[in-house]
């Protein structure tokens, strides 16, 4: 496969993109035809089903060639994609994720997902479990006498109270 560039003559990659974009448009218009009145704005799933193995293709096609084209293609030389080639994926691709809704999500986010969540409770884990197996040490408190004094005057009230409250 050779790269595209752009130059006086078409190469056979580029006869090729342009013929997969044809096929992806022609898609689009024969999916949508006599229906857009009808499909509301988020519903193109006709257009999602059946153009999907050609924008697929058409998609695969210019990832190898902007693969093809960073690492030198055959030649050894670098070089850009037509800006033709260019402004054509970025017209499909559009169309494709933003007009009709046919982006599909990332399969790739639930593990993402999973892994984020165990490295957060990672730390609660690790303090939690370091609480409970490490042996506490027992706290002697020094009282103070005032408090202590205190403490046996409240106890002491607290009693006459309920005393007094039985008997009246």
């Amino acid at each position: 496969m050779e790269a595209i560039t752009c130059s006086e003559g078409l190469s056979n990659s580029t006869v090729e993109f342009l013929d997969l974009f044809n096929k992806s448009l022609t898609c689009f218009e024969h999916n949508l035809q006599g229906q857009t009145i009808y499909l509301s704005p988020n519903n193109y799933t006709e257009v999602c089903k059946n153009c999907n193995e050609t924008y697929k293709k058409l998609n695969d096609l210019y990832n190898n060639l902007q693969r093809m084209n960073r690492q030198g293609g055959e030649s050894g030389h670098s070089a850009h994609l037509c800006i033709d080639v260019e402004d054509a994926m970025n017209i499909t691709r559009k169309l494709w994720s933003r007009t009709f809704n046919c982006s599909v999500p990332c399969s790739d986010t639930v593990p993402v997902i999973a892994v984020s969540s165990f490295i957060l409770f990672l730390p609660i884990v690790f303090y939690l479990s370091s609480f409970l197996h490490s042996k506490q040490k027992k706290r002697i408190l020094i009282l103070r006498k005032w408090w202590c004094w205190h403490f046996t005057r409240i106890q002491s009230n607290a009693s006459l109270v309920n005393i007094q409250e039985k008997y009246s």
